[in-house]
């Protein structure tokens, strides 16, 4: 074993077929040979990357030991203070581009703590392991020629470290992120993400314009539910114009009446029927398209507008454990073997476990909440006695 949890290859065909992938690759893209030579040396594979990749928090933990963790006292402090010594700069940044500064703030937080945390992995040799591994191997090969071209270009170091998935800055920007949506703000011919606040703060801005953003909307809101109420009609596939989830009875945090809107929102229940209930709105999607997380997204909107008025969540925490990766995987075999396609078990619950979770609370007269949590795998493993 080496530092740093790696561990050295045997040169197996496979991944002496990857080196050459990467390199071919990287020589067609004009990168030069020092670069790929250089990048490449004593390559190894690094085992904290690929525990990290399989045990990602998003996948893990239910929605308040995440929410918990993450907009916590700490980091609403710290991202007030982060905000006002920041001001001038995020009002100048929001006059041009129109995304909330609270948002690029929440951002900033939850990525590297207000670039308290950037991550110490290598990035080059995160990319290569990822390159390696059989999950969305492609994905990270094509992130990994993108930074050697960049490191080629000397627009970042040979030996920059970053998270265990190559995200590197202030904002956690992947290769492909940096290439097209970074931002030389004050034109210094360096766009550093690391160190100067208006590039990392246009660059966040242009990103998410670029992929959606609506100026002046907010992500969405905590609401209530009435208590005869169809849980059918919540996750993100659903869409209701705000008028439309009133008259459902659907009403504000405080129990009254939403504002007139006919814009379009869906109702999300991340602990299901007895957790908090969330309208979410356009600009949720686009958080959505930054970290493919619902429990993420959700994170950055509440600290976005905790940072905004202080005001915390009505709904009351639901203290359960949260479920691992074999309770996830017990639950998706489970549910096969009764007759509900959760497709082939491999310890996430996305949207396919989800929509098979519903089926059979519809055929047990359960609510039909799709929620994946503790309950339901107590269910199932009294079914095993």
């Amino acid at each position: 074993m080496h530092a740093n949890n790696t561990k050295v290859l045997n040169l197996q065909p496979s991944f002496n077929d990857l080196l050459l992938k990467i390199r071919t690759e990287a020589l067609s893209k004009g990168i030069s040979e020092k670069t790929i030579d250089e990048a490449l040396n004593n390559i190894v594979i690094d085992e904290k990357v690929l525990e990290n990749f399989l045990n990602q928090a998003e996948f893990i933990l239910n929605f308040w030991s995440y929410t918990n963790s993450r907009v916590n006292d700490y980091r609403i402090t710290k991202g007030k203070e982060a905000w006002l010594e920041n001001k001038e700069i995020l009002k100048k940044i929001f006059d041009e581009y129109g995304v909330n500064p609270a948002i690029l703030v929440a951002f900033w937080g939850l990525e590297t703590n207000y670039s308290r945390n950037f991550g110490n992995l290598n990035a080059i040799r995160s990319l290569v392991t990822l390159s390696f591994n059989q999950r969305r191997s492609e994905f990270f090969f094509n992130e990994l020629i993108i930074l050697l071209k960049l490191i080629d270009e000397g627009k970042i170091p040979l030996e920059v470290k970053g998270s265990w998935a190559g995200a590197l800055g202030s904002m956690q920007f992947l290769p492909s992120n940096i290439m097209q949506y970074g931002i030389d703000k004050n034109n210094d011919n360096k766009i550093d993400l690391w160190n100067n606040k208006e590039d990392i703060f246009a660059s966040a801005s242009n990103f998410l314009l670029s992929i959606g953003w609506n100026k002046g909307e907010r992500w969405g809101r905590e609401v209530t539910i009435p208590k005869k109420f169809d849980y059918k009609l919540s996750g993100l596939k659903i869409k209701k114009s705000i008028n439309e989830w009133s008259l459902i009875g659907i009403k504000n945090a405080k129990g009254e009446d939403l504002p007139k809107s006919e814009i379009k929102a869906s109702l999300l229940m991340p602990m299901g029927h007895k957790g908090p209930a969330f309208l979410v709105y356009n600009n949720f999607h686009t958080i959505l398209k930054w970290n493919n997380s619902i429990l993420y997204a959700l994170s950055v909107g509440y600290l976005s507008d905790i940072l905004i008025n202080s005001v915390k969540l009505t709904s009351k925490p639901i203290i359960e454990p949260s479920l691992s990766k074999e309770d996830v995987l017990f639950i998706q075999t489970k549910l096969n073997h009764l007759g509900f396609d959760s497709g082939e078990p491999d310890g996430i619950s996305g949207p396919k476990t989800r929509g098979a979770t519903r089926s059979y609370q519809k055929n047990n007269n359960l609510p039909v909440d799709g929620y994946v949590g503790y309950e339901l795998l107590q269910r199932f493993k009294n079914l095993e006695q």
